[in-house]
């Protein structure tokens, strides 16, 4: 049983496309701080449960607050990172980061502070002179976790920001993640097709059925410390009933 606050509350939430239902009657709280991870087969709607969470999509039926409020952008303070490349190629990597606190009129001694901490929680403090094009795929990536996580976000949504990645780069990114997230506990959604990565940062795991997409089951992770071994038998446990509740329909 969870005992913080829940930060966000989705409540009978439903997408559909013409006569196509994609999510249908999704009910779930997130809680402040908490690192959420959310699963399914293949075309079950994750990205438009992305969507639709976030409020980037009308949802048809259903509602998504924050702290009992509806998600207004104009009050709250959502952050995204995709899949695709995201930085400004004519910003460096710091002007990258900052963009977010020039938008909402952060002084400039705030902006050198803010930046300057989350660079160095990233690992990016000594290209912060870069241009994107002089970093790697693995560096992009993280220029766009600091610039959503510098301006403390009410909610940061992840839709499989490291599906394009190589294993090894992936491992080390996650790991940073992670660290990041413990340090700044923001609330975070991250959608991921890969379960071992799932298992490897959250702390609880909702996994979908296919469409008409609901929530199947909510599995808690938070029990394993960080970092985590993937060869802990717990671990593989876990790994082996998620996986199974994603195969076996």
């Amino acid at each position: 049983m969870n005992t913080r606050k829940a930060k966000i509350q989705v409540k009978d939430l439903s997408k559909h496309f013409g006569e196509l239902v994609v999510l249908s009657h999704m009910n779930f709280d997130i809680y402040d701080g908490e690192f959420l991870c959310v699963v399914g087969p293949t075309g079950c709607g994750k990205t438009t449960f992305c969507n639709v969470v976030t409020r980037l999509l009308p949802s048809t039926d259903g509602s998504v607050t924050v702290e009992d409020e509806p998600v207004n952008f104009k009050k709250h303070n959502i952050a995204f990172v995709f899949q695709e490349p995201s930085c400004l190629p004519w910003r460096t990597v710091w002007d990258n980061v900052k963009i977010g606190l020039e938008i909402k009129g952060y002084s400039k001694k705030d902006i050198k502070d803010k930046v300057s901490e989350v660079l160095e929680l990233t690992g990016l403090t000594k290209f912060k002179d870069f241009f994107p094009n002089q970093i790697s795929a693995g560096m992009k990536q993280r220029v766009a976790i600091a610039r959503s996580f510098v301006t403390e976000p009410d909610m940061l949504l992840m839709d499989e920001p490291f599906g394009q990645l190589d294993t090894s780069t992936r491992f080390h990114i996650e790991s940073s993640l992670v660290k990041l997230w413990e340090r700044k506990k923001q609330t975070i959604i991250f959608v991921t097709h890969n379960l071992e990565e799932a298992v490897y940062m959250s702390e609880r795991i909702l996994v979908c059925t296919p469409k008409p997409t609901t929530i199947k089951k909510e599995v808690q992770v938070g029990h394993l410390p960080h970092p985590r071994d993937i060869t802990d038998p717990e671990f593989v446990r876990i790994r082996r009933e998620v996986t199974d509740l994603v195969r076996w329909w």
